[in-house]
């Protein structure tokens, strides 16, 4: 196609305007190449430049979480071609690329510089936005994804694969993005319903697309201890995970920057491990048995679960440790004291003549923190393990998981914030997937979280004060088997599928979405 001979600025003009359309170049009179060389008109035509394609500005990368922040620019975008390579510009991201260079079917040329065509992957210097902060740059047939953390890299990775995956192209310009909370992921009880190595792994994928960074797993209550267990193999069920198959999942999950937190919860929940050691059960003055409760006035409970919790924080090397302590059955009586005398005689005994069973039991959930202190872990508990009004005080480095206000004596969730406690958000209200929906529980959807729930929504419906925003450290999408035969494990795979997505979306971004749900919904499908 030939130049126009119109002006030059009407051919500008049409250039912008076209979503994609030659470059137009007209030489005026007396100008141009063959200009006062008595060269004729249809030379002079023939001399111009060739014509080149201009693009409209590009669209925002179409993602779950969607980035926060994209500057547009006009260029092709970027897609993955023959020649095409991932690059590591330092030796600590070669694992983030050549896992994208896996996924995407193209060369690693390892710590190489990168070519037209390649991706490059990058750190920066600290101090420019947070350990998971990236910058995903497209130009130039290259894209650059750097942050001052492998983290942000990898999700910056994320990113790029969901792009090409919804749209084919990476587009053109600049995505600066980084999570609104640090903890955000899945909760699984593999105690109650036993769950395949295999089954998890595939969690940890799907949470890693999703820039998921947390897995925390139950795996002893009543029911059941799934893990193989070296100081204590009698209280391990038959069903269970060996510790080398935990070892496989735990560095999958660091791969993906992933940290897994074990959770041996105590005093309550441990009817698995007070099966094979009855005469630490706690019974009342009648004799009767409290389902799942040790007695905690005898310093072998200490022993068992102490010698426990070692064994697992080496198992488990992420910063994090849970050690539970929720529903004591033996607070839950009208008179504790008179039920379970011993334990009334132990509090006074450790804590001061006007120490009760509660202070017995919150001086329990600090000594378990401290061993996992000792063992260099951030120790967390449930909200109701955490008292007021009492002689001893839960230790200020606990983390709160906030999940329900529905125990006896429940405390609102301000009243933790107010006392400057960190907090992480599991409430029940939306975020429990109990298996066989009992107790008035419904399998939440990912159109309620999506549309309704933000991390400052920690109890019920009602969100607290922005104040407390920033002691709010994030939350996790959790699933209890209270009944564990009424979904398969595909089910509870698919069943969590979308509020896992919406849980994503609102850790990274709690601001109301651009998308409605349905729209949301069809891009969860596309991103896959």
């Amino acid at each position: 196609m030939s130049p126009s001979r119109a002006p030059l600025v009407a051919g500008a003009a049409v250039a912008v305007a076209a979503a994609v359309t030659l470059t137009v170049v007209v030489w005026p009179e007396g100008s141009g190449p063959g200009a006062g060389n008595g060269a004729s008109a249809s030379s002079r035509t023939s001399a111009a430049p060739s014509p080149t394609r201009s693009y409209p500005l590009s669209t925002t990368p179409r993602t779950i979480p969607a980035v926060r922040e994209h500057t547009a620019a006009r260029g092709p975008g970027w897609k993955p071609a023959k020649d095409s390579a991932v690059v590591a510009a330092d030796p600590e991201l070669a694992d983030e690329a050549k896992l994208l260079a896996e996924e995407l079917k193209i060369g690693y040329r390892g710590e190489k510089s990168a070519r037209s065509g390649d991706v490059e992957l990058a750190l920066t210097a600290s101090g420019k936005g947070g350990p998971e902060s990236y910058t995903l740059k497209t130009e130039d047939n290259r894209v650059t994804i750097s942050g001052p953390g492998e983290a942000g890299v990898f999700y910056g990775t994320r990113t790029l694969k969901q792009s090409l995956n919804t749209d084919s192209t990476v587009p053109e310009g600049v995505v600066r993005d980084t999570p609104d909370r640090p903890q955000r992921g899945l909760n699984l009880d593999i105690a109650r319903k036993h769950y395949s190595a295999d089954w998890i792994e595939a969690r940890l994928r799907e949470m890693a697309d999703l820039k998921l960074n947390q897995l925390g797993l139950h795996f002893s209550d009543d029911q059941a201890f799934r893990i193989e267990s070296d100081s204590h193999p009698e209280v391990v069920a038959e069903e269970h995970l060996t510790k080398a198959e935990v070892r496989r999942i735990v560095n999958l999950a660091r791969s993906l920057h992933i940290t897994v937190v074990g959770e041996i919860d105590s005093p309550g929940h441990l009817g698995a491990v007070l099966k094979a050691h009855p005469d630490l059960q706690l019974r009342n003055t009648q004799g009767t048995a409290r389902q799942g409760a040790i007695d905690i006035s005898k310093a072998e409970s200490a022993e068992i679960v102490d010698d426990l919790l070692r064994e697992y924080a080496e198992l488990f090397p992420g910063r994090w440790f849970h050690v539970g302590a929720d529903e004591y059955q033996a607070l839950t009586v009208s008179d504790p004291a008179a039920s379970y005398p011993q334990l009334a005689a132990a509090a006074r005994e450790k804590h001061g003549d006007g120490a009760t069973v509660q202070d017995l039991t919150e001086g329990w959930l600090n000594d378990r923190a401290a061993v996992l202190r000792e063992a260099e872990k951030i120790p967390k508990a449930w909200n109701d393990g955490f008292f007021s009004g009492g002689t001893v005080t839960a230790a200020e480095d606990i983390e709160v998981e906030y999940w329900t206000g529905k125990e006896i004596g429940a405390r609102p969730p301000q009243e933790y914030l107010a006392e400057g406690r960190k907090v992480i958000n599991l409430n029940d209200e939306f975020l429990y997937y109990v298996l066989g929906e009992p107790n008035d529980f419904t399998y939440p959807t990912g159109e309620r979280i999506y549309e309704q729930w933000t991390p400052l929504v920690l109890r019920g419906t009602e969100p607290v004060a922005a104040r407390y925003s920033k002691q709010i450290l994030g939350g996790r999408f959790a699933v209890w088997g209270d009944f564990p035969n009424a979904q398969t494990q595909a089910q509870v795979a698919e069943g969590i599928r979308m509020p896992l997505n919406a849980v994503s979306q609102k850790l990274w971004d709690p601001q109301e979405p651009k998308l409605t749900w349905a729209q949301f919904e069809e891009l969860a499908d596309e991103v896959r």
